[in-house]
């Protein structure tokens, strides 16, 4: 009993985990473009917006872990 509570849990962390990763690149994405949009920016700007998304993720990642920690 003790290894399928075990998976249900790793399960909804994964899901969460999901949906935080998914809600992430929606609003980083939409951001991007509304920004170039409105500017009438270059294409290498929106291509370096996209670039420091990945860096922002995982920023946004080790800071999450870091507030679980402390807890």
């Amino acid at each position: 009993m003790t290894g399928v509570r075990e998976w249900l849990q790793t399960a909804r962390e994964e899901r969460w985990g999901m949906l935080t990763d998914l809600v992430f690149a929606i609003l980083w994405v939409t951001g991007v473009d509304l920004i170039v949009r409105l500017l009438d920016g270059p294409d290498w700007a929106r291509y370096m917006f996209m670039a420091a998304g990945i860096i922002a993720y995982f920023g946004l990642i080790w800071s999450v872990e870091a507030a679980k920690q402390k807890q």
